[in-house]
């Protein structure tokens, strides 16, 4: 422990951030406990950012635990695959887990509750004779993406080679989530070890493991798992709990000092971030040559009975998790996928957990959060200058918040919205209740959509624009060839009169010379 001390005094800091309540006793004071099996999953093709993955098994197909079901759709997505062996019984379109409240398409899996694996072979520690490349695609066919929140396919980012620096996220900022926690009391040695198959990948040179101070179990596992390997690669530094502390630029900002410049990536300060969770699952599928078909999940809040975190197979119905735990309180009020601060609500909990669910949260009318994070009533601004104050990316919020309400996506723009990492503070300390991140999202998606809609159009624009030039060179070459058919024809008509008047004089000839012979012959017999 005395590497984290010496270094405290070296750290950095960044602009903004709360000090908020943390609430993880709640989900804590129990181990990570085991979700019996359901009757039917329903597993997403989408579940991560980018392309949707391409299914490649049929309705009626009997599948096994483990097998693949879709395959990346392209280099930014992910593999998905079946929790548990049984029968697909449809693909069809099905409420998803989304702010935006929509449907994707999902295989509808019926468990045989035989649990039969597909047929695996284990790298184990034979990964250290493999390349990086065929790492890589292990880790991209075992469908694993960032487990922190994002869902970035994993494999993508270990492309940049002789990264100076992997970070292991492991601060889990955000009130109430407890997953990457407990996750590093239970299982710190194999997290240790999914951190070293990444940093064989990306030939780091070495591994900083970052856990916030509020976490003293997590902190004492961790360190005695680095303590055991002894190559000196890991280094456990322990930072202050300030949210959102866990951002992947503003963890890199803490440890290292750096900032990632706008619109470039860790990679180019020779930094690679990764959570703790998703070293976790990459550890499983190089040693065990298991998928990404389960996560830990916080199911927390003061709406559940028994607050705890529980391994759970992705697409199991959420209600069967909230089941798990206990159930509702007689004064539960609102489900939310993720924290206070960044999730979102879900209009029913028969939704299927996805890779992102690191938490459940259900809300108490009696004593939760503060204030409602969707406030359709809020006061007017007032102009106070808290949310300027609290943003960890040195935004305006106010001036923000202004050009959404007003669909003023230029100037949006030119305030750098797309930097916004929805982290909620400026709402948080808003006193008119405004509910700032909830326009800033409209806006984003808003502006997505536009510009999706203006290469549809140019798409459609350029498409038609090159069918108009077909057909006017399909024009220009009928006219062009009609233009020489004349000409030949004309040609043809001059030879043909031309010949037509010399077989003509010919006749005519040939008839005077007929005739003046037959006068010859007859002056001849004349004298005779």
């Amino acid at each position: 422990m005395s590497n984290q001390h010496s270094q405290a005094n070296t750290l950095s800091t960044f602009d903004g951030g709360l000090t908020l309540l943390a609430q993880k006793h709640l989900s804590t004071s129990s181990g990570i406990s085991l979700l019996a099996p359901c009757k039917q999953y329903i597993v997403p093709l989408q579940q991560h950012i980018g392309a949707i993955s391409q299914a490649i098994v049929q309705p009626g197909e009997r599948v096994l635990k483990g097998q693949k079901l879709a395959n990346p759709g392209d280099m930014i997505s992910a593999a998905i695959h079946s929790p548990v062996s049984g029968i697909i019984t449809d693909i069809k379109p099905h409420p998803v887990p989304h702010i935006s409240g929509r449907s994707d398409l999902c295989f509808f899996i019926e468990n045989d509750f035989k649990d039969e694996w597909v047929e695996r072979k284990p790298l184990a520690d034979e990964y250290n004779n493999s390349s990086s490349s065929s790492i890589r695609k292990l880790v991209q066919d075992a469908g694993i993406v960032g487990l922190g929140g994002a869902t970035f396919p994993a494999s993508v980012k270990q492309t940049e080679m002789n990264i100076k620096t992997l970070i292991l996220n492991g601060v889990e900022c955000e009130p109430y989530i407890s997953c990457d926690d407990v996750l590093m009391r239970e299982r710190a040695q194999q997290v240790i070890s999914g951190a070293d198959i990444i940093g064989h990948v990306i030939k780091a040179r070495r591994c900083i493991i970052a856990i916030e101070d509020n976490k003293p179990e997590a902190i004492k596992a961790m360190q005695e798992a680095v303590d055991k390997d002894g190559t000196g690669f890991f280094q456990l530094q322990v930072i202050p709990s300030i949210y959102p502390s866990g951002g992947e630029k503003q963890l890199i900002k803490i440890i290292t000092g750096k900032e990632v410049p706008e619109n470039r990536y860790p990679a180019e300060l020779n930094i690679l971030c990764h959570n703790v969770a998703t070293a976790y699952a990459i550890h499983r599928a190089v040693y065990f040559a298991e998928p990404l078909i389960s996560r830990i999940t916080t199911i927390t809040g003061h709406g559940i009975k028994n607050p705890q975190n529980i391994e759970v197979l992705i697409g199991t119905p959420m209600h069967s998790c909230i089941e798990h735990c206990g159930g509702y309180t007689e004064h539960s009020e609102e489900l939310i996928m993720g924290g206070p601060m960044m999730g979102f609500s879900l209009s029913s909990d028969d939704l299927p957990v996805v890779k992102a669910c690191n938490c459940l949260l259900i809300t108490s009318s009696a004593a939760e959060i503060e204030k409602s994070r969707y406030n359709e009533k809020h006061m007017p601004c007032i102009r106070c200058g808290k949310c300027t104050d609290v943003c960890p990316v040195r935004l305006l919020p106010q001036q923000m918040y202004w050009y959404a309400s007003s669909q003023n996506f230029e100037r949006l723009h030119e305030h750098h919205l797309f930097d916004c990492i929805e982290c909620g503070c400026c709402a948080y300390v808003c006193p008119s209740d405004i509910p700032l991140v909830q326009y800033y999202r409209y806006a984003k998606t808003t502006i997505r959509q536009q510009e999706q809609e203006r290469k549809s159009s140019d798409i459609s624009r350029q498409r038609h624009e090159a069918h108009q030039r077909r057909l006017e060179k399909i024009k220009r070459e009928r006219e062009e060839k009609l233009r020489k058919k004349r000409e030949m024809l004309k040609n043809k008509s001059s030879d043909k009169k031309g010949s037509d008047k010399d077989s003509k004089q010919a006749a005519i000839a040939q008839a005077i010379a007929r005739a003046q012979a037959k006068k010859a012959e007859r002056n001849k017999n004349d004298t005779n």
